[in-house]
């Protein structure tokens, strides 16, 4: 495609979304790529109760839906493709789709989500959010004075069936392993089992979910005698992990987890400047779909931020025509001040033949970093876009005739 958006968004979840509002809202070419229906996981959760403002009769497709339709109200192109290669190096980012579409952009915000890890068990896939969860803190409350079944015993699958005995009237944790062995730390393990809650069932696996349109009962293997027991039930909550769908970022240049998930900064800055990560896939500590919104909005208007940087160093220093002193100050450090008031009597004298650019270091941290820019106050000398030396801390008006 020859267009280049300012804002290319993949991945069409609640952060994805979100991002795609802020985008448009601030007048940027801003486009989404998304493989199935906007929403993410959100858009299969039947209800979602802990999204603000949103109570009566809400549900996750009803709420995605009017996040699809915010964004394209402001301008959002929602694109239906699979992402399956990146190229974010350099100014201009390029990201292909399996039916073979290139995508050009300046800035790209990478919120493919994550997935819960599926066991792949009769029946989970049929009865996932019909009673299926993978979220105590999405719809424990769902669950109040029932009995529920958890799959799990690291740390956060100890943690959540704690959480759901504040709801539940009973929660079964199915474990693995021999009597008393749990992979959680040692702390949680015996505030667990001082919960009169819990109940244990060791050396078990779960074997089967039964049910018609809700969950009405699982089977349980014994892994030792091979026995397979029914137990009754109206929930089952999974928590043996989360795997996030950045396969194509390996190998990119994009910095990850061990697992995958995307390191940012609190600006939702990757390490590759202009790519920025939104939502379940970057490395954080909650997963919701009020803290992807948050993401969204962060990495859009932090990608702002950076386009219009880029586009005043652009005007001001790559397209002059005649040399240009680029001045970087800070008002706060008063010799920067001193040095701009050098600068601006030296070009005057050249009657044109120079120019000069200031730029404010904290409202410019990209080109300061590009730069390498750690003293203030420095002027570099461009000319036709190119560096032709520098000064850095004091110096004097000859010192400045002498670079240029």
């Amino acid at each position: 495609m020859s267009e280049v958006y300012e804002i290319l968004v993949v991945g069409g979840g609640p952060g994805g979304l979100t991002a795609g509002i802020y985008g448009s809202r601030a007048r940027l070419k801003t486009a989404i790529l998304e493989k199935g229906r906007p929403g993410g996981q959100a858009a299969s959760t039947m209800e979602m109760e802990n999204y603000p403002g949103f109570f009566n009769e809400s549900s996750g497709p009803g709420i995605m839906k009017e996040f699809a339709a915010h964004a394209e109200k402001f301008g959002t192109s929602i694109i239906k493709g699979t992402v399956v290669d990146v190229d974010l190096e350099g100014p201009i980012k390029t990201v292909k789709t399996s039916d073979g579409q290139e995508y050009k952009a300046h800035c790209v915000i990478l919120s493919p989500g994550a997935e819960p890890r599926s066991l792949n068990i009769k029946g989970e896939g049929k009865l996932r959010g019909k009673g299926v969860s993978y979220c105590a803190t999405c719809d424990a409350d769902f669950f109040e004075e029932l009995d529920v079944v958890v799959v799990g015993n690291g740390d956060a699958a100890i943690e959540e069936a704690m959480y759901l005995t504040k709801f539940a009237e009973s929660v079964t944790i199915i474990v693995i392993h021999d009597e008393g062995v749990l992979d959680c730390n040692k702390a949680s393990a015996e505030k667990a089992f001082k919960n009169k809650k819990l109940n244990w069932v060791w050396n078990s696996v779960l074997d089967e979910i039964i049910g018609d349109e809700i969950v009405e009962l699982v089977k349980v293997k014994n892994i030792k005698t091979g026995e397979v027991t029914d137990m009754e039930t109206n929930g089952v909550f999974f928590f043996v992990g989360t795997v996030p769908k950045t396969e194509f970022l390996k190998g990119k240049g994009v910095e990850m987890t061990e697992q995958g998930y995307v390191v940012v900064n609190e600006m939702m800055e990757t390490n590759l400047p202009g790519v920025y990560g939104a939502g379940d896939s970057n490395a954080k500590y909650l997963r919701q779909v009020v803290t992807a919104a948050a993401d969204g909005a962060i990495a859009a208007v932090a990608a702002e931020k950076y386009l219009a940087e880029l586009e005043t160093f652009r005007e001001q220093v790559l397209e002059s025509p005649v040399p240009v002193l680029l001045a970087f100050w800070a008002p706060q450090i008063e010799k920067s001040m001193a040095a701009i008031t050098v600068l601006e009597s030296v070009v005057e004298k050249t009657g044109g033949k120079v120019a000069l650019a200031k730029l404010d270091t904290y409202r410019n941290k990209k080109t300061s970093a590009n730069y390498k820019v750690e003293t203030i106050p420095t002027v570099i000398l461009f000319d036709k876009g190119e560096v032709k030396g520098r000064l850095e801390g004091d110096f004097t008006a000859a010192d400045v005739e002498k670079l240029i």
